[in-house]
C-alpha cells in the first residue's frame, strides 16, 4: 500500500511572480542613481587625490575631510528625509537637490593654494585651501545627501516591493562601481594632467542636468504615508531607545551595514594613492576598470540569488568573499593578481551591501520611509567614514612608509590597510547571528515569495 504522501502528492504552492517594474521606473533608477554615484565618486575618491596632489599629503587631513563630510551628509539625510515624509513628495527634493549638488561639485576646481611655478605654496595658503575645501565639501555633501541619500533612496523603497528588492539593490549596488569605471575611463586623464577645473566642471554640470531631467522622469508614489508627530520629533524618532527596542531586526541590520562600511573606508580613501605611490602602477585605471566591471557582474547576478535564497543568508558569504579579496590584496603586487583579488574584494562587498540594503527596506515602516534614510546614513556613511579613514590613517602613519617627490618627503599607504579592513569585516558575523536568532524564518519567507 502506497504511503499517503505518494498517494496524494503535494502540489507545490504557486509562486506569484514579483510585480514588474516599468521601463520608466528602471530608467529613473539607473540614470538618477548612476549620475549620483558619479558625483559621490568624485567626492569620495578623487577629492582625496586632489587634496593629496595639490594641497597636502597629510593623511589626517583626508580623514578629517571624509569625517566632516559624513557628519554633514547624515544630518542632511535626516532633515531632508523627514521633510520629504511630511511633504509626501520626493521629486522636488531630488530635482532641485541634484542641481545644487552639481553646482557645488563644479566649484571644487577653483580651490587651490597659490604658488609660483615649481615652488611649494606658503603655509598660510595651504591652511586657507584646506579650510575652503572642507567647507565646500560640507556644502556639497548636504545637497548631495538630501537629494540622493534621503529623497532618491526613499523613492526607491516606495517604488519596489520585498520580492524584487534584492534585484533592484543588486543593480543599485553596482552604480558606484560603474561610476568609478566611467570616470577612470573617460576623465582620469584630466586629473593626471592637472586639469582639475575641467574635471570637476564636467561632473558638476552633468549632475545638475540630471536634476532637471529627474523632474520630468521621477513620479511620486500615490501611497506615500506620513506621521502626525512634529517635524523634529519625526526627524529624531529613529534615535529613540523605544524605537530601537520596537525594531530589533532593523537595527541589527544597520549595525551589520556599519561594520561592512567601516571596513571599506579603511582602504578606499587611499586606494588610488596606494596603487600609484606604493605599487608604482601608472596604469591603475586599467586595474580598477577591470575590477569594477567584473565586480558589477557578480553584484547583478548576486542580486537574483539574494531574492531566491534569502537576504540575511547572503550577508556572511558575501562578506567572506570580500575578506578573501582583502587578504589577497595584502599579498599580491602584480597587475593580474591584483585584478583577481580586487574583484573578490569589491564583488563580495557589493553582494553584501545589496543584501543588507534590501533587508533594511523590508524593515522600513511605511509611514517613516524618509526618516529611515537618516538611519541608513548613520550606518552606511557616518560611522564608516568617521571611523574607517582614521583607522587607515593610523595604519599608514604607523607603517611610516615614505617616498621623495620633488625633494619633499611624503607618506604613502601600505598593504596593511587591507589587513585592518579584513579584521573589521569579520565582526559582521555578530549582528547577523543575532538577526538569525530573532528572525529564524526570514530566509524561508524570502525564498517562498521570490518570483521565478
Amino acid at each position: 500500500m502506497p504511503s499517503p504522501s505518494r498517494a496524494t502528492p503535494r502540489t507545490p504552492p504557486a509562486r506569484s511572480k514579483p510585480p514588474a517594474l516599468g521601463g520608466r521606473t528602471w530608467f529613473a533608477l539607473v540614470i538618477v542613481g548612476l549620475v549620483g554615484q558619479l558625483a559621490w565618486t568624485v567626492e569620495n575618491m578623487y577629492l582625496n587625490v586632489f587634496v593629496y596632489n595639490t594641497i597636502t599629503d597629510d593623511p589626517n587631513v583626508i580623514a578629517m575631510l571624509v569625517a566632516l563630510s559624513a557628519i554633514t551628509a547624515t544630518l542632511a539625510t535626516m532633515l531632508i528625509g523627514a521633510a520629504s515624509d511630511r511633504a509626501r513628495r520626493r521629486r522636488p527634493f531630488i530635482a532641485f537637490g541634484y542641481v545644487l549638488w552639481g553646482l557645488s561639485t563644479a566649484a571644487f576646481g577653483f580651490v587651490q593654494p597659490d604658488a609660483a611655478p615649481g615652488a611649494q605654496p606658503a603655509a598660510n595658503a595651504v591652511v586657507l585651501a584646506i579650510i575652503a575645501i572642507v567647507v565646500l565639501d560640507c556644502i556639497m555633501s548636504f545637497f548631495g545627501s538630501g537629494a540622493n541619500d534621503a529623497a532618491f533612496n526613499a523613492w526607491v523603497t516606495e517604488a519596489t516591493v520585498p520580492t524584487n528588492r534584492g534585484r533592484v539593490d543588486g543593480v543599485l549596488a553596482i552604480m558606484p562601481l560603474m561610476a568609478m569605471l566611467l570616470i577612470f575611463g573617460a576623465l582620469d586623464p584630466l586629473t593626471q594632467a592637472g586639469e582639475w577645473k575641467l574635471f570637476f566642471g564636467i561632473i558638476g554640470l552633468l549632475t545638475a542636468a540630471i536634476g532637471i531631467v529627474s523632474w520630468f522622469l521621477v513620479r511620486d508614489s500615490d501611497s506615500i504615508q506620513t506621521t502626525t508627530d512634529g517635524y523634529f520629533a519625526a526627524t529624531l524618532h529613529g534615535l529613540r531607545p523605544s524605537t530601537v527596542r520596537a525594531n530589533p531586526g532593523l537595527y541589527l541590520t544597520l549595525i551589520a551595514w556599519a561594520i561592512i562600511g567601516t571596513s571599506t573606508q579603511v582602504f578606499i580613501p587611499y586606494l588610488i594613492i596606494y596603487l600609484q605611490r606604493f605599487l608604482h602602477i601608472d596604469g591603475y585605471a586599467l586595474i580598477l576598470g577591470s575590477v569594477l566591471t567584473l565586480a558589477a557582474v557578480i553584484s547583478v547576478l548576486g542580486g537574483r540569488v539574494i531574492d531566491r535564497v534569502g537576504k540575511r543568508r547572503a550577508i556572511v558569504p558575501g562578506t567572506a568573499l570580500m575578506i578573501v579579496g582583502l587578504v589577497g590584496m595584502f599579498v599580491v603586487r602584480d597587475m593580474v593578481p591584483i585584478i583577481v583579488f580586487g574583484t573578490f574584494m569589491m564583488g563580495g562587498f557589493m553582494v553584501t551591501v545589496a543584501a543588507i540594503s534590501a533587508t533594511v527596506r523590508d524593515h522600513t515602516p511605511a509611514d517613516r520611509v524618509g526618516m529611515i534614510q537618516g538611519l541608513r546614513m548613520i550606518s552606511a556613511i557616518l560611522i564608516p567614514m568617521v571611523a574607517g579613514p582614521f583607522i587607515g590613517a593610523a595604519v599608514i602613519t604607523g607603517a611610516n612608509e615614505t617616498y621623495l617627490d620633488l625633494g619633499v618627503v611624503k607618506q604613502v599607504p601600505t598593504p596593511w590597510i587591507f589587513v585592518a579592513a579584513a579584521i573589521v569585516a569579520v565582526f559582521v558575523v555578530i549582528p547577523v547571528a543575532l538577526l538569525k536568532h530573532r528572525e529564524p524564518n526570514s530566509d524561508a519567507r524570502d525564498s517562498e515569495t521570490a518570483g521565478a
